[in-house]
């Protein structure tokens, strides 16, 4: 297999001697239903936790999942794109940053208690990896950005028939879903606004066209060998024919 395919940010312009500026902006995700937000409001007087505001603490350990319990301790975005506090009640939150949110919180919070400080942290930043890498699956970021190559090497790395060349990323949007072709072997792709990867992504890795031929290879022999079989047969009992 040539070299040429399996290579990623394939350039002439990147240099031994001085770096290469490629310039590129991170996305800003917006919240959207279905999402769990992590909201901790904490006294800046005694390091205390208000537990008015706070959903109870569950143990990570004992067997329980992380993402399990991230979705019982958390506050899960409804439908209608609102989450429900104790005391301060419905907020709406979704197509707001989770920085837009911690100010929003922050200020209903304030109406109540003096010296607290809201912490929020997007905790259900999920990415599905399927086709053909070493470990497909979905995969919880615990950061607030993530490039494709990072969620790649989560994955184990594309196989050696998987294509470099047609990534296909499906992104969620809020009037449906939006599907892209990526080429890994363009070093374009770090200023593509999809090399940063969003809460929900799903990137599926399919083979190249040479690897599908050679997997069809094996069921052809398979039935030529049944039909050479079969002609054998019928020559031993027929052999004037």
């Amino acid at each position: 297999m040539s070299k040429k395919k399996l290579t990623y940010f394939q350039s002439n312009k990147f240099s031994k001697n001085s770096p290469t500026l490629i310039e590129n902006k991170r996305p800003e995700y917006k919240i959207q239903p279905n999402d769990i937000l992590s909201i901790r409001v904490v006294s800046n007087l005694d390091n205390t936790t208000p537990n008015i505001f706070n959903l109870d603490a569950v143990a990570a350990g004992g067997g329980i999942n992380p993402a399990a319990n991230f979705y019982v301790t958390g506050y899960s975005v409804d439908e209608q794109g609102f989450i429900t506090i104790p005391t301060i009640g419905r907020l709406k939150v979704t197509n707001q940053t989770v920085s837009q949110v911690s100010t929003l919180v922050q200020q209903n919070v304030d109406k109540y208690l003096n010296n607290a400080t809201v912490v929020i942290k997007l905790v259900s930043f999920k990415v599905s990896v399927l086709g053909d890498v070493r470990s497909p699956g979905y995969y919880y970021v615990y950061n607030e950005q993530v490039t494709l190559p990072e969620v790649l090497a989560l994955a184990g790395d594309l196989t050696q028939n998987g294509s470099r060349k047609n990534i296909k990323l499906i992104r969620q949007n809020p009037n449906g879903l939006e599907v892209v072709l990526l080429d890994l072997t363009d070093p374009n792709i770090i200023k593509s606004p999809y090399y940063y990867l969003l809460p929900n992504d799903v990137v599926y890795i399919q083979p190249m066209k040479a690897a599908i031929s050679r997997s069809n290879l094996a069921p052809l022999g398979t039935f030529f060998g049944a039909v050479s079989a079969v002609i054998l047969v019928l020559n031993y009992f027929n052999p004037n024919r």
